[in-house]
């Protein structure tokens, strides 16, 4: 883990509660149910996830007007603001890595690159990759 994802987590924001947040961010509001099973976890512990990062600002539920009993949970301000505040950290990382090498060195991890993307898109179909995708509905396991 970086020094900066480090700085994240020792202000309350874990691993998991950014992977929440990046799903809440590729996917809209999500209902509990969606998002425990995105989450491969069961409903209990996704309930548990939701409630932490609710008390810290990150996310809200919110009920669908349409099915009082139905639950969504959607990012709070607060919670765009930590996922630029991870993506800025996640840049300026990655930014002093590639600092470090020579401009043939970069023109040899972009060319790299470039083949892994042509076989990744040989191996599982062109458009792999370009939307976040998860394991189909159902099959829970119990992970926090």
């Amino acid at each position: 883990r970086c020094a900066g994802t480090g700085r994240l987590v020792k202000a309350g924001v874990s691993m998991t509660h950014m992977h929440v947040m990046w799903l809440l961010e590729h996917h809209g509001d999500l209902q509990m149910t969606r998002l425990a099973e995105m989450l491969d976890v069961s409903m209990s512990s996704a309930t548990g996830i939701v409630d932490r990062m609710e008390e810290r600002g990150l996310i809200e539920r919110a009920r669908v007007p349409d099915d009082r009993r139905v639950v969504e949970v959607r990012l709070t301000p607060r919670g765009v603001q930590a996922l630029e505040a991870i993506e800025a950290i996640k840049q300026d990382r990655l930014r002093d890595i590639l600092g470090h090498l020579e401009t043939a060195e970069l023109a040899g991890v972009a060319a790299a690159l470039a083949a892994i993307r042509r076989a990744v898109a040989l191996e599982m179909g062109p458009d792999y990759g370009s939307v976040h995708t998860h394991p189909p509905l159902g099959g829970h396991t119990e992970r926090n």
